[in-house]
């Protein structure tokens, strides 16, 4: 796939669509992958290691969010909104443009979601993190 029409065509607020049902996904699998460490070892915010969950966690989001980008394109709920994330070369992402789209995203709503509005304003509707990983995201459903 090309960066051609079909990149435009995914609009803000197909993209927060896509983002609330993956936030529900996510929830589900950062509990389940919680359990096994929060429990046995009691950890709470005032924890030692409380930092070290943190970073267990974003890490689980990372391999939920990477793999499913590197293997195919798509989680769950970009299937459902029938848009996928691509290279502009190669069709398929690497895990290291996975990884800088994963952090450039969370900066984007660290500063308030800045990087997402940033789409309303630029010419190809790209997000901070498409910028950054050099990835595009495109329809599916459109040929």
């Amino acid at each position: 796939m090309n960066n051609s029409e079909t990149s435009i065509k995914v609009g803000l607020a197909r993209r927060f669509a896509a983002i609330i049902y993956d936030a529900l996904l996510l929830f589900a699998v950062v509990f389940a992958a919680s359990i096994p460490v929060m429990v046995p070892f009691n950890i709470t915010y005032d924890h030692p290691l409380y930092f070290l969950y943190v970073f267990y966690i974003y890490g689980v989001g990372f391999l939920y969010f990477g793999g499913f980008w590197t293997h195919g394109g798509q989680t769950l709920a970009m299937k459902t909104w029938k848009i996928k994330v691509t290279d502009l070369e190669h069709n398929q992402i690497s895990w290291k443009q996975a990884f800088i789209r994963y952090l450039v995203a969370l900066v984007s709503w660290l500063v308030f979601g800045l990087g997402f509005l940033w789409a309303l304003f630029s010419r190809d509707k790209k997000t901070w993190h498409d910028l950054a990983s050099q990835t595009i995201l495109c329809r599916t459903d459109k040929s």
